[in-house]
């Protein structure tokens, strides 16, 4: 949506949507704009039959984004191991495109809740392909993110993930000797997995606390995903990066899928890449934690 749009000009779009896609009218009675994102405009939609959708909305520029979102929920869903909301519709309207999903109304997490959480998410990753990335790219908050497959894990971990971030910092405002430092580390990705041989296991991607929910009943629910095939590591690191999940929650993955011993030192090796695209996105506060996560790996590596 551009800024000048109101609420009443966003109903007149969806009407038009709508209405073409389903090849009848559709009503829309009320549209509210939900706060809290940082990447998309995001509405909640009152249509005239009193169902309610969540829809995303943004210009032609967000339709690639828009996309990847919808194909990696469909990706989720099609395992039958995780509940994510259902896509109903995708596409574009004039200078409009939308990704129109189910509309849930989230609740707190319980203690039993978070335990089925990790149950759920060691189901998915027991979801695995013969190669690491995905069949097509797709983003990482607005950030691309490349997924051209690879049979060597470290290998797509470095070129995919860490070096991709490492040059957009060094082109940014937030270049130094910190981006000096992470590309040595980055070099040197493959010394961090002696005798460790992952999967490639189908991730949510983007599994931090925002991005994961509760609806009726304590149904876990994921979403926002950025999904692609790797090392399932990774989705268990993001976890620990903001918080946002109890104890129950790792401790019922654990069990349903023991870590291997040399998780410790990978996570912060695997965090790095989101705290890192934290500072491409949103600038020099998230600067010092990428240093002390380098400087931490480097040490243990010398």
């Amino acid at each position: 949506m551009h800024a000048t749009d109101s609420a009443s000009d966003m109903r007149d779009h969806l009407v038009i949507f709508f209405t073409r896609l389903a090849r009848r009218v559709i009503d829309v009675r009320e549209v509210t704009p939900v706060t809290g994102g940082s990447i998309q405009a995001t509405y909640a939609v009152t249509l005239g039959t009193g169902d309610k959708v969540f829809v995303k909305a943004g210009p032609p520029d967000d339709m690639e984004r828009l996309r990847a979102e919808a194909r990696g929920l469909n990706a989720l869903a099609e395992t039958k191991t995780v509940r994510v909301p259902e896509v109903l519709l995708s596409g574009g309207e004039g200078q409009h495109y939308y990704l129109v999903l189910e509309h849930v109304d989230l609740r707190p997490g319980t203690e039993p809740g978070f335990e089925r959480m990790g149950r759920e998410l060691a189901a998915l990753h027991r979801a695995t392909a013969p190669a690491f990335g995905f069949e097509r790219d797709n983003f990482i908050g607005a950030t691309p993110q490349a997924n051209v497959q690879a049979d060597d894990w470290p290998e797509f971990f470095r070129t995919r993930r860490l070096l991709p971030q490492l040059q957009r910092a060094a082109r940014g405002a937030c270049a130094g000797q910190w981006v000096d430092e992470a590309l040595r580390l980055a070099e040197s990705a493959a010394r961090f997995f002696p005798g460790y041989t992952p999967v490639p296991s189908l991730l949510h991607g983007d599994l931090w606390g925002g991005n994961a929910g509760f609806v009726d009943g304590g149904t876990p629910i994921l979403y926002d995903p950025a999904v692609y095939y790797g090392d399932r590591e990774t989705d268990i690191a993001m976890t620990e990066l903001f918080g946002g999940f109890a104890p129950g929650f790792h401790a019922a993955y654990r069990e349903a899928w023991p870590l291997d011993p040399g998780y410790a030192t990978r996570r912060d090796l695997y965090n790095l890449y989101h705290v890192i695209n934290h500072v491409n996105l949103f600038g020099a506060g998230h600067v010092a934690r990428a240093h002390d996560l380098t400087a931490r790996l480097l040490a243990l590596i010398k």
